[in-house]
């Protein structure tokens, strides 16, 4: 597939979509749509400008008459593709803006060569504005490195909001931000929502904090209108009743904005395990905030992998065993482990912040009481790390970073296997383990949250995929098949990781301070080492069940930061261990992965779904699956998946 920038394009296959009754097919194309339907709304998150940029340069991309082989129309396209790819202006995953390698000069020749040309594909202008005003004003934050620089700020000491380039908030600073939601909270609701977690916060004309609502008839109310008329779609041909129960309330939540009934939904969604086909479809995880509070849209369908999830079940239904025997405080372990519903998927669609680089594991829901209550459900996407897997053969990649051959075999022969293992314990039985303490408000942690949520559920699966508990239940095939992950996980957060980041730049991203965190603080405790060989870093692990021991301290640690609220101490072990980079080690890394011809992110091409229709008895004409009045077809890059014909569906046909 297609290479760009540090990006790779990929594919991947739905094993087992050609099984699926026409009522499952039916059911996948018509979520299928809902998820597709939301793409702009990630786009206004993450900058206020992406959306206009990216329809003037796909205007010029579409319609530019000028020779297209030169190397500012060249250096234009690869420009589009990356902000396709970030759904904006700012790296996907490091949050810098990208630095455009086309002039501004250029550019204003180009957008001026198309103003006019026909109705389609047509220049962003606003009422009145000529094509010179909106350059003025959208060259600035393209070609400025001044101006928005940073989508999601985490620099200690500075104001989050203010320095962030994300469209959460607007003329409001952090102090105020954090005050109005801590005013909401009522520290004697058993059942707190997620407040702000769907919603932009601004000052209305009088100054006074509002909050601007994400749902039907509020902000973002055109895209939301099509994901509920594909929900609806989706109800006529839902599995069961349960299934019906979480897509009705679902569109209620749409509907309303109102945040307990999205934790009515999400505890209905999680109480949904018989369905075969599932999915996501909403404002979900808080990445996006360097506050953690608001959600960036999301959706993923998805079907059951049944042979995969022998192993994601083995792990749930033994759910109160690894509770009760972790390493951490017993007064942080859950006495009763409820509702751990763990499978391992096929993914069907990706889309928002899943689409095109995704997540492989996915825990859900955030909010603390319901996982409490009534649990969690924890997923393993079986086809995307397939697709991964296929795409690492033969690059080179362990062969220049591994010490030796010893640890070579290692990763050949368990790798892929404690690959996903972990995953399946990060995911299913981490990040649901533990609670906090009676009166701990679960955003303690503020900026930090998210990391020290990250280490802990990593942490949890570094433990226990070296206890013999899993040979006992056949998860792995001896006591030695561990050291593949163990090795794996410090190779990357000391060395590989560093790829990922630009010379000179420390780690803000969630995951990275969380792999980090941990290989650092490992490493001085000295049982494993960094050693230098013909002027190449290795790591080389000195006690494989010393560093066990050390994984179960610092998870000890992570739990009672969690369940204490312990701001202080998230601090100064995400700042001491996570965030820092050694620059003369961070230059080497990225020499040695240069000479590979790797890109060191990767990401998905969807696959099209397209219904086929059939003669409708005259009986039921008015029935068709035409859109709503006033509706528009929002689009991917490679093109749309419409149903704008009416009558009935005969089949749903797959293609890559």
């Amino acid at each position: 597939m297609e290479k760009f920038a540090d990006l790779q394009i990929l594919r991947y296959e739905v094993p087992g979509f050609q099984d699926l009754t026409l009522r499952q097919k039916e059911l996948v194309y018509y979520l299928s749509e809902a998820a597709l339907s939301g793409r702009d709304i990630l786009f206004d998150q993450n900058c206020a400008y992406n959306l206009r940029i990216r329809r003037m340069l796909e205007a010029v991309y579409l319609r530019y008459r000028g020779e297209r082989s030169t190397a500012e129309f060249l250096a234009l396209e690869i420009y589009l593709k990356r902000m396709w790819f970030s759904s904006g202006i700012h790296h996907h995953y490091g949050c810098d803006k990208f630095v455009p390698s086309f002039s501004e000069a250029f550019l204003r020749e180009a957008v001026r060569s198309v103003a006019g040309q026909g109705t389609w594909a047509t220049l962003p202008l606003a009422d009145g504005q000529s094509v010179d005003e909106l350059l003025d004003e959208l060259a600035p934050v393209i070609f400025d490195p001044a101006v928005l620089p940073k989508r999601v700020n985490q620099a200690d000491g500075e104001d989050l909001i203010q320095t962030s380039a994300c469209h959460y908030y607007d003329g409001v600073t952090q102090q105020e931000a954090e005050d109005y939601y801590n005013q909401k909270k009522d520290p004697a609701d058993p059942e707190p929502p997620s407040y702000g977690l769907n919603s932009f916060l601004c000052k209305d004309k009088d100054g006074r904090l509002t909050e601007r609502v994400w749902r039907l008839g509020g902000m973002y109310t055109q895209a939301l209108e099509r994901i509920v008329y594909w929900l609806k779609k989706a109800l006529t041909v839902a599995e069961n009743a349960q299934q019906e129960a979480v897509i009705s309330r679902l569109i209620d939540y749409y509907r309303t904005g109102d945040l307990r009934t999205f934790d009515q939904y999400a505890i209905l969604w999680v109480k949904d395990v018989e369905s075969h086909i599932d999915f996501i479809n909403g404002f979900t995880e808080t990445y996006g905030d360097p506050l953690g509070l608001k959600a960036s849209w999301e959706a993923l369908v998805d079907f059951k992998d049944l042979e995969a999830t022998r192993r994601t079940q083995l792990i749930s239904d033994n759910a109160q065993w690894f509770e009760d025997h972790s390493p951490v405080d017993p007064r942080f372990r859950k006495a009763v482990v409820r509702g751990v519903s763990a499978k391992a998927i096929t993914a069907a669609i990706l889309a928002g912040d899943l689409y095109p680089s995704t997540a492989i594991g996915i825990n859900l829901p955030n909010a603390d009481w319901i996982r409490s209550r009534h649990g969690s459900k924890s997923v393993t996407i079986s086809n995307i790390t397939h697709a991964y897997n296929v795409a690492a053969r033969g690059s080179g990649f362990q062969e220049e970073f591994v010490w030796s051959e010893v640890e070579l075999d290692l990763l050949r022969r368990y790798g892929e296997l404690t690959g996903n293992l972990h995953t399946d314990l990060h995911e299913c039985l981490g990040h649901g383990s533990g609670q906090l303490l009676p009166g701990v408000d679960p955003d303690a942690l503020r900026a930090y949250g998210a990391t020290i949520e990250e280490a802990r559920a990593d942490l949890f699966g570094l433990w226990y995929i070296a206890d013999e508990k899993l040979v006992e239940l056949g998860l792995v095939p001896d006591a030695e098949a561990y050291k593949a992950e163990y090795y794996s996980y410090l190779m990357n957060g000391l060395l590989t990781q560093l790829v990922r980041i630009e010379p000179g730049h420390q780690l803000e991203e969630a995951h990275m301070r969380n792999r980090q965190l941990i290989a650092r603080w490992v490493y001085e405790q000295g049982m494993v080492e960094l050693v230098n060989r013909s002027g190449k870093t290795y790591v080389v692990i000195n006690d494989y069940v010393a560093l066990r021991g050390l994984f179960g301290r610092l998870l000890a640690e992570v739990q009672r930061i969690k369940s204490t609220g312990d701001f202080a101490a998230a601090r100064d072990l995400v700042e001491g261990y996570g965030v820092a980079v050694d620059p003369v080690l961070h230059a080497e890394i990225l020499e040695r992965y240069r000479r590979l011809d790797l890109a060191p992110y990767k990401g998905f091409v969807n696959p099209r779904y397209t219904p086929v229709y059939g003669p409708v008895p005259t009986s039921e004409r008015s029935s068709g699956t035409r859109l709503p009045e006033g509706s528009s077809c929002v689009c991917l890059p490679e093109g749309p998946n419409p149903a704008h014909a009416s009558g009935r569906i005969i089949d749903v046909q797959i293609s890559y």
